[in-house]
């Protein structure tokens, strides 16, 4: 009897036979939420708590075969998919453990504001637990909330539109329960906000992609739930003059600031032509949006008090309009949500996601525009997201379709320019989407070899037989 047979006969004892998939049945959970990784393995598997993971991964371990935990199956970077095999030999020595049949919430605790989740669970089942008991967990990744899982938002420590004022993931979590590459459970599960006893382990696992283990579930902080809220839609200059309003609003507002996004104009012009009943905020065109929302505990009329400090701002807003309406905030925001799919539906793209110090996003924006416009002359570029915390989805395209399939060949180029200006202003290649099979290879170039070195000694000490996750990160 061959190996992978006696493997898929011990798998289905831990967790079911229903819970194996192989073939057609599994071909769905290998392929990437953009299409771009298509791989395969030997099978999908699905456990129904904790317990079964360890055993599947005991298992896996002791017959060393390579194992990618998958929750919602949303990473933009190929880091959920197993890697591609031409031949049968190479793609049934690994396989897929599908983390969404855990999905309990363990327990709630409203006086420590926090509750503990299981890894499937998904996000916007989090985000309506806590707001049923008036609590609220500030994650939001507004487009796939309902199939993004915490494990995933875990493991590729997700931001979103909230960062500036919640933090992200890493910050959001107490604490972890993991199964490690060998199969033995740490249970990590501390409410503590305070607990200086050594090395704090679970800051190992968030961000990691699954390559150092397997996280099963979580301790998560909730916050008080707003309830004023006032939202701006600000029509600026430039990326400088937004840096400058975020600045006056923060000293202006405080902590009241829930988020602070930019959208350049060719955002907008995809918006209008691909997503139905959206319409210019302004009746005059303008480069340069910016939507910011004001949120607090208190029954307090926000509207007056960002109408105000918007107009003591003399930075070179052009225009702006306050609301606390819900119909018309969702329509502005609208205009926000819907730019990744606008830009789907209009074809295809080379997409960035970068992480620039605040105070140096203009310049980047200005030097990876002219750099790429001299070397691809009529390109296209989008640029949009959290400048509010430095995180800016830059991406590159030809607003002719056709042009789309042959401009796509100089990726390479086109990546170098805009990570090379991204170093050079100190920041980082990979703001929230993680590094994957994506940007594994463009890594040394943007790591110190000292970092290098030290991601490889805990990979090496944490999973020695390297069969977490192999070929994602590094």
């Amino acid at each position: 009897m061959e190996v992978s047979t006696v493997l898929i006969d011990a798998l289905s004892k831990i967790v079911g036979t229903e819970h194996v998939l192989t073939g057609m049945f599994a071909a769905p959970y290998f392929k990437d939420k953009r299409g771009v990784y298509n791989g395969n393995a030997l099978a999908v598997i699905s456990p129904a708590d904790t317990l079964q993971v360890s055993a599947v991964v005991a298992l896996c371990s002791s017959h060393r075969i390579a194992i990618i935990p998958q929750g919602g199956n949303t990473s933009l970077c190929g880091a959920a998919v197993p890697l591609a095999g031409v031949d049968r030999k190479v793609y049934e020595q690994q396989v897929v453990i599908n983390l969404s049949r855990l999905a309990t919430i363990r327990s709630f605790d409203a006086i420590n504001y926090t509750m503990t989740v299981e890894a499937g669970c998904t996000l916007a089942q989090v985000r309506e637990t806590a707001a049923q008991n008036n609590l609220l967990f500030p994650l939001s990744l507004s487009a796939i909330d309902t199939h993004c899982e915490i494990g995933g938002n875990l493991s590729t420590n997700a931001g979103g539109t909230g960062v500036l004022r919640y933090g992200n993931m890493r910050d959001l979590v107490l604490g972890l329960e993991v199964v490690l590459p060998d199969g033995r459970i740490w249970n990590g599960l501390r409410s503590l906000r305070k607990d200086n006893t050594g090395y704090d382990l679970k800051h190992l696992f968030v961000g990691a992609e699954g390559t150092l283990g397997i996280i099963t579930a979580a301790v998560l902080k909730l916050f008080p739930r707003p309830v004023s809220q006032a939202t701006a839609c600000v029509a600026v200059r430039d990326p400088a003059t937004a840096i400058a309003l975020l600045a006056h609003l923060r000293a202006s507002c405080g902590d009241r600031i829930n988020a602070f996004e930019i959208v350049g104009r060719a955002c907008l012009d995809l918006v209008f032509q691909h997503i139905p009943d959206t319409s210019e905020p302004f009746k005059q065109k303008h480069q340069w949006m910016i939507l910011t929302e004001l949120a607090d505990v208190l029954n307090v009329p926000l509207e007056s008090a960002l109408r105000s400090a918007l107009g003591s701002f003399t930075g070179g807003a052009l225009e702006y309009q306050v609301s606390s309406n819900k119909e018309q905030t969702s329509a502005w925001w609208n205009l926000r949500k819907f730019i990744s799919e606008a830009q789907k539906i209009d074809g295809i793209s080379i997409k960035h996601d970068v992480s620039i110090p605040i105070s140096n996003v203009p310049a980047f924006i200005e030097h990876a525009d002219a750099a790429l416009r001299q070397e691809f002359p009529g390109v296209r570029i989008v640029a949009f997201g959290h400048i509010g915390d430095g995180n800016i989805h830059y991406n590159a395209s030809m607003p002719e379709p056709v042009k789309n399939a042959p401009f796509l060949a100089h990726s390479p180029k086109v990546n170098s320019i805009v990570y090379d200006i991204v170093a050079k202003l100190h920041g980082s290649i990979s703001a929230e989407h993680g590094i994957g099979q994506l940007k594994r290879d463009k890594l040394p170039s943007y790591k110190s070899a000292l970092e290098l070195e030290l991601m490889k000694n805990i990979k090496k000490t944490l999973d020695p037989k390297g069969l977490m996750n192999p070929g994602k990160v590094i």
